[in-house]
């Protein structure tokens, strides 16, 4: 913090003229700015945002970054001599913006070398150009740029070949989130890194970077009283990497992620983030990340040796918002390869109790619960060995107290079956009236429709 109060050349009145005039720009651009306002309108035409206009800002951009670095070589101990250059780099910076507005421009400005450029900035020994950069490159690859799917690639790739992820996290190791620029800076670095998730080619090549990951990592395990905005968003981006991109899955495993999300999750056992708050949304997304992970074989093991079964089932005896997605977690663990040893252990942890008794409550009615109790029940079925003593276990909670649970389960069998019965007449009508053409359009809205009335339950 000293070294950065230095170069801005405070004064002790705390005047930041040296540095940055306003928002970026310095004292002569200000007064030039107004006295261009003071104008009569019409006097000139707006400038024309064409190639020949990025050619011209190029040189410009080039030229500041360049003036900068020699006067930051020539004066190295005297930073009065060389800020004056840094605030009219960061004011061109900022003027980059105008691109996002103009994507059809990206293969002229990537032509020019000037993302190069830009994305060496995340490397200036002044930290506050580094986050100025950082938020350019956001603004640029957001979702609401109107690019198409050329453009974009083309602009993120040149981004990539500039060592963007690998300058990513050399920032998330220098920022101070102590320092409230800093900790923006640090929120658009993952603002970038979300975006570029978005393709799944680049959210591969993002979780190839170990160091990035365990970055995620400790940041959410650091020891916060509530947990801050960076924190969750270092749990949404994880959650992210994780969905849809299988490698990315095995890679978090790998470092122990399976043990850490528990550990995390260990706290909402019994106790409750408030409603609609960036915490609860926290929860969510280390539930969604380890609903993610035990999708796989593999993950499956650490799962259980991380003792993931026995957090789940006391969230399910005590927990109250953690209750619901322990239970998806739960299903989800059980299903597929590797499935029958979490149910083997779900069984020797005493879970069929707690399983079982979730079907006989008079609240258990169809809805998402429901579908995951019997969802556990069929992998538990299904994946036991046969003549396991688990599977036997399994097999008597169905005949005890007079075949009560069977009863039970036909019960909330009937119920979805007749709404469905409902939906197959309505859409058996549809489909009568309907033309081929118009089949093959409404077949995935029909196949919704099945299953908000009870397909998977009657299955």
């Amino acid at each position: 913090m000293e070294a950065r109060t230095e170069e801005a050349g405070l004064d002790d009145d705390g005047d930041e003229e040296g540095r940055f005039f306003g928002g970026g720009i310095t004292k002569n651009t200000a007064e030039i700015l107004d006295f261009m306002d003071e104008q009569p309108m019409g006097e000139a035409g707006p400038e024309k945002i064409d190639a020949a206009w990025v050619r011209k800002l190029a040189v410009n951009f080039e030229r500041r970054i360049s003036t900068n670095a020699e006067l930051r070589a020539k004066f190295e101990s005297d930073p009065q001599k060389f800020m004056g250059s840094e605030a009219d780099l960061d004011a061109d910076i900022k003027a980059l913006s105008i691109l996002s507005e103009h994507p059809e421009l990206f293969g002229e400005f990537v032509r020019l070398g000037c993302v190069g450029s830009l994305v060496g900035l995340l490397s200036h020994e002044n930290t506050d150009i580094a986050i100025g950069a950082i938020q350019i490159i956001s603004e640029l690859i957001d979702d609401d740029v109107e690019s198409n799917e050329e453009q974009w690639d083309l602009l993120v790739q040149a981004m990539l070949n500039a060592d963007l992820l690998d300058l990513l996290v050399q920032n998330f190791a220098r920022l101070d989130e102590s320092n409230e620029s800093d900790r923006s800076g640090v929120y658009h670095a993952l603002n970038v890194l979300e975006h570029l998730a978005s393709n799944s080619a680049v959210a591969k090549e993002i979780g190839s970077r170990s160091t990035l990951l365990s970055w995620l990592l400790q940041r959410m395990k650091q020891t916060e009283e509530l947990p801050s905005q960076n924190k969750q968003y270092a749990a949404e981006l994880l959650e992210i990497l994780v969905q849809s991109i299988p490698v990315n899955r095995t890679r978090l495993a790998e470092l122990d992620g399976v043990d850490a999300l528990l550990q995390l999750l260990s706290i909402y056992r019994k106790r409750d983030p408030p409603k609609d708050t960036e915490e609860e949304e926290y929860m969510e997304n280390l539930f969604d990340c380890l609903t993610c992970l035990v999708q796989d074989s593999v993950v499956k093991s650490k799962f259980i040796d991380a003792e993931g079964v026995e957090l789940c089932l006391i969230m399910l005896r005590e927990g109250k918002k953690s209750k619901p997605r322990a239970l998806r977690l739960l299903d989800h663990a059980l299903q597929g390869s590797g499935g029958g040893a979490v149910g083997e252990q779900l069984v020797e942890a005493a879970g069929l109790k707690t399983i079982s008794a979730m079907i006989m409550k008079k609240a258990c009615a169809y809805g998402s619960s429901t579908e995951h109790v019997l969802g556990i029940l069929s992998a538990l079925l299904q994946s036991l060995p046969a003549d396991s003593p688990a599977r036997i276990r399994t097999l008597a909670k169905f005949v005890e107290k007079g075949y009560e649970k069977t009863e039970r389960l036909m019960q909330l069998r009937r119920e979805p079956a007749a709404r469905l019965k409902q939906v197959d007449e309505t859409i058996a009508r549809e489909k009568a009236d309907a033309d081929p053409d118009a089949q093959d359009d409404m077949a995935d809205e029909w196949f919704s429709r099945r299953l908000d009335a009870g397909l998977f339950s009657v299955q």
